[in-house]
């Protein structure tokens, strides 16, 4: 019984981490020291802001574009970024953040990071 606990523990926590898998890309939850070094880093990084118009009055992290996941045209404004250059997405707190995520997974990008504590804990 313990080792089976221990075996549930340790799966759950690699499912939860990154999930790299080279045929497939790259597609990660980030905190937010390894998101400000991937800004500081990744000249190329495609910063996507999926709140809504109302949340995105209060403040955007510098240099993010707006794609409101909310509207219906989400999937096609997608459709405008390169998919060959690394994405960070976030939105308040880490959910919708990630459902863009496997959007964007399924819409063929290759390397996406969601901020998993999303702008709520930004700062």
């Amino acid at each position: 019984m313990k080792y089976l606990l221990s075996f549930a523990m340790a799966f759950t926590l690699l499912a939860c981490n990154a999930q790299q898998d080279q045929s497939n890309g790259t597609f990660t939850d980030m905190s937010n020291a390894q998101a400000k070094e991937l800004i500081a880093n990744q000249a190329e990084l495609q910063i996507i802001d999926v709140r809504t118009d109302g949340e995105v009055a209060n403040g955007m992290i510098e240099g993010a574009q707006q794609i409101d996941i909310s509207k219906p045209d989400f999937e096609k404004q997608l459709a405008s970024l390169d998919k060959s250059k690394p994405v960070l997405v976030y939105c308040h707190s880490g959910g919708r953040s990630k459902r863009a995520q496997s959007i964007m997974k399924e819409q063929g990008f290759t390397e996406v990071h969601n901020l998993a504590n999303g702008f709520s804990r930004w700062k």
